[in-house]
């Protein structure tokens, strides 16, 4: 009898598909009255992070611009990596953490007007600043966290935690939409949440994904930042990867995969638009699009990773 993921902490044997750089400080939450711990192995910054001088035209106005959206950047991946915990938050901390990722998202989406970016660009660069840092976890980490389990019972685990997850994240964004419904100035909020729901099932999808490559013996070269791409474009086709393929880091960094990313969140943030039906009914319809969804992506990649890895004998 398989069970449900109990630890999602991070262990000695879990990897981070990005590169440790230095974290930017957080006025919002200083501002706030909060205080929260650095990130953890899990949610370390990316190389992009914070990245450039102020050099050319920009000078000092430029250079505070990217430290701010460095500092974004990192808040987010950090909401993000707790928001994809199958289990150990409250519905009501999981709310609190969507809103302020929402937040985020809301003051990012009025930069990126500003500049004149489209949507579906700066919805795939927020995604792909993020995805570094998901936490993927080694073949003994998982069947550590999975009490034992190995092969097509490990497998059958993980999918039923990840379709549990974005079930969840759909139901908690459908009672938020019913919330606004009856007070309906607060609908001005929901297109940044419903991005805010999008970014959580795509990270957890991604995670699933990643993890069942170890699984089934896929091994992905590259460094931790260009793996994390290969999983990504894996994702946007909703595909394994082909590990003989040489050219796979090529294609996954290439222009095809980046439209192809942004085409796919799209979809994804159509999907959630269920959410914003009154009375809980988006709470039933955005949880099960969810669950299904992230079902049919886990069957679409284990029947390539079936042809393609080397599965050790199954253990129930």
């Amino acid at each position: 009898m398989t069970s449900e993921n109990k630890q999602t902490g991070a262990k000695p044997g879990d990897s981070i598909a990005g590169e440790s750089a230095g974290a930017p400080a957080n006025e919002d939450r200083a501002a706030n009255g909060r205080t929260e711990p650095a990130g953890t192995r899990e949610h370390r910054p990316g190389p992009a992070e914070g990245a450039g001088g102020a050099g050319g035209a920009g000078g000092a106005g430029s250079t505070v611009e990217r430290t701010a959206d460095g500092a974004n950047d990192q808040e987010m991946a950090e909401l993000v990596g707790k928001l994809i915990e199958p289990e150990g938050l409250a519905g009501t901390e999981r709310r609190r953490l969507l809103g302020r990722l929402t937040t985020l998202l809301a003051r990012g989406s009025r930069r990126a007007k500003a500049t004149g970016v489209g949507r579906g660009r700066w919805l795939a660069e927020v995604f792909t600043a993020v995805a570094p840092r998901i936490p993927i976890r080694d073949l003994a980490t998982l069947s550590e966290h999975h009490h034992g389990l190995i092969s097509e019972a490990l497998a059958d685990d993980l999918v039923r935690t990840a379709a549990k997850a974005t079930m969840t994240v759909g139901a908690i964004g459908g009672a938020l939409a019913a919330a606004e419904f009856v007070t309906p100035p607060l609908l001005l909020s929901a297109p940044a949440q419903l991005v805010a729901e999008t970014l959580v099932v795509a990270a957890i999808e991604v995670k699933l994904l990643a993890e069942l490559h170890e699984v089934y013996g896929v091994r992905v070269p590259g460094t931790g930042a260009q793996r994390a791409m290969v999983f990504v474009a894996a994702w946007s086709r909703q595909r394994g990867v082909d590990p003989l393929s040489p050219a796979t880091v090529g294609i996954a960094l290439g222009a095809a995969a980046k439209t192809a990313l942004r085409n796919r969140l799209l979809r994804t943030l159509g999907r959630h638009l269920t959410t914003l039906g009154p009375f809980l009914t988006g709470a039933v319809a955005g949880g099960a699009l969810n669950r299904a969804a992230t079902r049919r992506l886990a069957e679409a990649v284990r029947g390539d990773l079936r042809i393609s890895g080397a599965l050790p004998p199954g253990k129930s």
